[in-house]
């Protein structure tokens, strides 16, 4: 054990850790940042919502803008309210962690201490947490588009059209960038579940949620099909 540490932990212990972390800000760095030649989702979708900015300013009524862009803040809305409904069971089995002795002993292995049980769970929590605030940015930056987008005058050779409509499409984008970071934030926090079997345990969630958060980006089926614009 490092008895350094308020909590002990193992090695192993922080080594699943450092990975958990570095997975979850390298995947985000390289969605966000993807190399030349392939593209992820993430970036696909930017242009289509540059796009879609640009074709609204001929589109009378606006009605049909309107209500994708209220589908889109209620997705926020709904993920900000599962993400704090999550974050107050994850306490609640923090304040009982000795009824999780019984999923270590379940599948073979010694049962740690209270504290390192609580320690995983609140990883897990903040993790969640990150998720919630993220969902509330993106949802308020969809609110500002939803303004901007009104002020987009009705006539498309009015020259405040377009670099209005251009102000709107980049909220879109910023507000959906960070709508993914809490969708991956969520994600890892799955992921952090694993180390209530362990470090190995938390190893194996990390790779199984990479692989599955790359392959989406990367190599999905949604991602050929915005490909064959």
């Amino acid at each position: 054990m490092l008895a350094v540490l308020p909590v002990p932990l193992t090695p192993p212990d922080l080594l699943a850790l450092a990975v958990l972390l570095l997975a979850w800000i390298g995947s985000g760095w390289v969605i966000e940042h993807p190399p030349p030649g392939r593209a992820s989702v993430t970036r696909l979708m930017q242009a289509y919502r540059r796009d879609w900015m640009v074709e609204m300013t001929t589109r009378q009524p606006r009605i049909f803008d309107a209500t994708i862009l209220a589908s889109l803040r209620q997705g926020t809305t709904f993920l900000t309210s599962a993400a704090m409904i999550s974050v107050g069971g994850v306490l609640a089995l923090a304040g009982n962690a000795e009824r999780l002795d019984g999923l270590a002993m379940g599948v073979g292995l010694d049962a740690p201490p209270e504290e390192v049980l609580q320690l995983r769970l609140a990883v897990v929590a903040l993790l969640l947490v990150y998720g919630a605030f993220k969902f509330v940015w993106s949802n308020r930056l969809f609110g500002y588009c939803a303004v901007v987008m009104a002020s987009v005058p009705n006539d498309p050779s009015d020259p405040r059209t377009l670099p209005r409509a251009g102000q709107a499409a980049e909220l879109n984008v910023r507000a959906a960038l960070n709508f993914n970071r809490g969708l991956r934030a969520v994600y890892f926090a799955f992921a952090a579940l694993g180390w209530l079997l362990g470090p190995w345990g938390l190893l194996a969630a990390v790779a199984v949620t990479v692989w599955t958060v790359l392959s989406r980006e990367f190599a999905s089926t949604s991602r050929g099909v915005l490909m064959e614009d």
